[in-house]
């Protein structure tokens, strides 16, 4: 485009020149003048054809709302006005002086004058011219009488006494008879033609000015010599006289300006028109090539303002990868390079701020995977003590007593204000015990409060575990031994006061010792159940098929009071357990459930025991509920413990022990109350490895 444009503007430059030089060179003109019009006239068109397809392109542009045709459509038009009123305006003045110009030079006192200046060189001449016929006629006077061979010698000497240049003399068929010349050089002189002989043998003479190529002006007289008589052949003398060379260059100019000028005077219109066509087609040209040149050069200022324009706004949308060419070395150029420069830094910056917010995430992914995967719960307090994060652990531990818990903290933190504290405190809602500890958090990293706490409920009961083993073991070692002897002695007395004894004095001897027998007998029950508790075996487990073994159980109480019902899974995975352990397992929880609908108080509904077994992931479910009266909500986190218990007797130890048993078999044990009557123990048991589908349901 910039190629096709330089081009266009040197050719109309050369074709403007030469339309130009036409316009002044008449003889130039009438040749080549309409050629280099139309020429002219086509690289107008093609100009007009570019200017239209730039104008064409920048419409799409615009239409199609590309960033930046706004932007150079206004350069495009300050320039365009820059160029097109300066020319419209000069174009007016031009056009107007070009008229009045044209108009003075035909003045009517240039014409007068033109026309007195060839008048006077005529009248010069003339005088001169007439000045030249009168010594001819003399001289021929003198020599009509001279004979051929008088003729040179007098010719001369008469040429001479003249002071003319050349005189001749010849017959009237041109023969040269006598000649004389000041002009030494010259061997033929210049002879009169046909036509003056015949002209001047009418008597009126012959002269003329003759206009040689290449030598001055000269004037030319032919006048006939008189003859003696009829019978002489007639003569004529030729006198040839140059003018001076200023004065023939003087009229020869004065005669080329008034040729010019009359031919100019009748060429007056047309001579407007061309001049008026010129400059209209210069000023054409000049203002379609400055369109052009208009329309590249906004384009080309717009250009870089436009990638800048489009760069602020990828920047702006978070994009710093785009850089504007550098494409000048001055103001903008510097401005590009600013801005490549700042999009650099702004680049760089965000590659910081993305390592640093990675780092940072991975390090918040790596703090939640460890508060997520911590046992123990994670509270974290604002500096106005509002929370602001807990982990799964707070949420598992406390469950719907969060916020209250969140409030006994905020007490805490209050009083202890920035030092450390620990604390073990008792949930009321589910009887959980937490060992609580506090800390203030660094003023640096915005303040605030961290708690970090846990549930030692089954580390307690395991302590309290381990101490009523201890107690149990002690209880069988040093009760068991004095029952026997006891129980021995009491049914000797009776053997031995039995006889001596009558009446009523013997009856209450043997309800006496019936009765301290009967309690021996129950103590020793109980010392049995201490020491079964206190050294129950480590399990063996084996592969357990757990649905044949309930109903191996179920089996002992198919004349219970209480109706059970069993839903055993089909293909129930079988578990790894001690079948002798399991067994009694089942055996408390059932009589607890028996136990549980005996001592309700309410008749309806109809006592019902179900027992339940299914898969449960890696592990399986041995749920036992009932209708009865359910737990007590004050003995729900004590429940395990032995002597934890609601019947009016029984030593509690059914419970603890299957507890224990589920523990040695890392299993789990749930208690919970239903929500409509009755409770629920649930038992999970892990899978044997490899197990399949062991059982069916009945």
């Amino acid at each position: 485009m910039k190629l096709l444009l330089l081009v266009g503007a040197a050719l109309a430059g050369v074709l403007l020149f030469l339309l130009a030089t036409a316009s002044a060179n008449v003889s130039l003109f009438a040749r080549h003048y309409p050629l280099l019009l139309g020429l002219n006239a086509v690289l107008a068109a093609a100009l007009a054809a570019l200017v239209a397809w730039q104008l064409v392109s920048l419409t799409r542009k615009l239409r199609a709302r590309v960033f930046g045709s706004r932007l150079t459509l206004r350069f495009l038009l300050s320039f365009a006005l820059m160029a097109v009123v300066p020319g419209a305006l000069v174009y007016t003045v031009s056009v107007h002086f070009l008229v009045r110009s044209i108009e003075t030079w035909f003045d009517v006192k240039v014409d007068a004058a033109l026309e007195g200046g060839m008048n006077l060189g005529q009248s010069a001449i003339d005088q001169v011219l007439g000045e030249l016929q009168v010594k001819g006629r003399a001289m021929a006077l003198e020599l009509a009488d001279r004979t051929p061979g008088q003729l040179p010698f007098r010719l001369n000497r008469l040429r001479e006494q003249a002071g003319v240049q050349e005189a001749v003399v010849v017959a009237a068929n041109g023969r040269l008879l006598a000649s004389a010349s000041t002009e030494l050089d010259k061997f033929v002189p210049d002879l009169p033609s046909t036509l003056a002989l015949r002209q001047a043998r009418t008597g009126r003479g012959y002269a003329t000015v003759d206009v040689p190529a290449g030598r001055p002006l000269a004037l030319r007289v032919v006048v006939p010599l008189a003859s003696g008589s009829l019978a002489d052949e007639p003569r004529f003398l030729q006198l040839r006289q140059a003018l001076p060379e200023g004065f023939a260059r003087s009229a020869a100019a004065v005669e080329a300006a008034y040729r010019d000028y009359r031919e100019l005077a009748i060429a007056r219109q047309g001579l407007k028109q061309i001049y008026i066509v010129t400059l209209t087609l210069a000023l054409t040209l000049a203002l379609l090539v400055a369109l052009a040149l208009a329309a590249i050069l906004a384009s080309r200022l717009a250009e870089p303002l436009a990638f800048l324009a489009g760069a602020t706004q990828a920047v702006a949308r978070g994009d710093f990868s785009r850089e504007a060419p550098v494409t000048s070395r001055d103001e903008l150029g510097v401005l590009t390079e600013s801005f490549n420069s700042m999009t650099r830094q702004l680049d760089e910056a965000r590659r910081v701020v993305e390592a640093n917010r990675s780092a940072l995430e991975t390090a918040n992914v790596y703090l939640e995977n460890i508060l997520a995967n911590l046992s123990a719960g994670v509270l974290v307090f604002g500096p106005d003590l509002r929370l602001s994060i807990s982990n799964h652990g707070a949420l598992a531990i406390l469950g719907a007593e969060l916020e209250r818990f969140a409030d006994a903290m905020r007490e805490q933190f209050i009083r202890h204000g920035a030092q450390a504290w620990q604390t073990e405190l008792e949930l009321k809602g589910t009887g959980k015990t937490l060992m609580a500890r506090g800390a203030a958090l660094p003023a640096a990293g915005g303040g605030g409060h961290v708690l970090v706490f846990d549930d030692i409920s089954h580390l307690i009961q395991a302590q309290r575990a381990l101490a009523w083993a201890e107690v149990a073991r002690r209880l069988a070692h040093e009760i068991k031994n004095p029952l026997t002897p006891i129980q021995l002695s009491a049914e000797r007395l009776e053997m031995k006061l039995e006889g001596r004894l009558a009446g009523d004095d013997a009856e209450a001897l043997r309800r006496s010792t019936r009765t301290i027998v009967n309690q021996v007998t129950a103590l020793k029950a109980m010392v049995d159940d201490f020491r079964d508790y206190a050294r129950l075996p480590a399990p063996t487990p084996t592969r357990l098929d757990l649905n044949t073994l309930v109903r191996e159980v179920l089996a002992l109480y198919e004349q219970s009071k209480a109706p059970i019902s069993a839903r055993l899974a089909a293909a129930l995975p079988a578990v790894a357990a001690d079948p002798i352990q399991i067994r009694q397992v089942i055996h408390n929880l059932v009589q607890n459930a028996q136990d549980a609908l005996e001592n309700r108080k309410d008749a309806r509904p109809a006592p019902l025991i179900e027992v339940r077994t299914e898969p449960a992931g890696e592990r399986v479910l041995l749920a036992i509920s009932d209708n009865g009266g359910g737990f007590p909500e004050e003995l729900m986190a004590r429940i395990f413990e032995p002597y934890v218990t609601t019947k009016p007797r029984g030593t509690g130890l059914g419970l603890a022990i299957v507890k224990k048993i589920v523990d040695e078999h890392r299993g789990s044990i749930l208690i919970e109350n239903r929500p409509a009557q009755g409770a629920s123990v649930k038992v999970w048991l892990p899978r044997a490895e490899g197990s399949g589908m062991a059982a069916k349901a009945a």
